[in-house]
């Protein structure tokens, strides 16, 4: 019997086994081989449309800079040279004119942690623009890989 009440064990084990199967079949998750005209709705989200890179490639990458390099941390707590622009993040949807007119230049953002720049390549990813890079862990890593980090008061 498959619901006893004398072996509670067994009947939690076939439970879960009939949920894993009808799971890999496809059953609750609404999966099906079969394709259909209507266009199901994404589980995950989008790509992101930029590129995360870490200290050492940014590093590289200022050894021939070709980019526009945005500072996006408030307050200011620090920069890495050279930074062409200082943009508040939490303004980056409202400063979009700031940025260059062309939404194929290459952008290269950064803050303290990695937080704040996010924000900001999501917002400017969402007005189109579609070279951006996100410093991954901000300056704090750069600074932890043993770059310069230069701060002015």
């Amino acid at each position: 019997m498959l619901f006893s009440h004398r072996s509670p064990t067994v009947t939690l084990a076939a439970v879960i086994a009939i949920v894993a199967s009808l799971a890999a079949a496809g059953w609750l998750v609404g999966c099906s081989s079969s394709s259909t005209t209507s266009t199901p709705t994404p589980t995950t989200a989008p790509e992101q449309a930029f590129q995360e890179i870490d200290p050492a490639q940014l590093a590289e990458m200022l050894k021939n800079k070709d980019f526009v390099f945005i500072n996006v941390h408030i307050p200011y707590e620090g920069e890495i040279e050279p930074t062409d622009l200082f943009l508040p993040y939490d303004e980056a949807a409202q400063l979009v004119s700031e940025l260059p007119k062309d939404k194929n230049a290459k952008i290269v953002v950064y803050c303290r942690s990695g937080r704040m720049s996010r924000i900001a390549v999501e917002e400017w990813s969402n007005a189109g623009y579609t070279n951006l890079y996100d410093l991954v862990g901000g300056f704090r890593a750069w600074e932890d890989a043993g770059y310069p980090l230069i701060t002015k008061q």
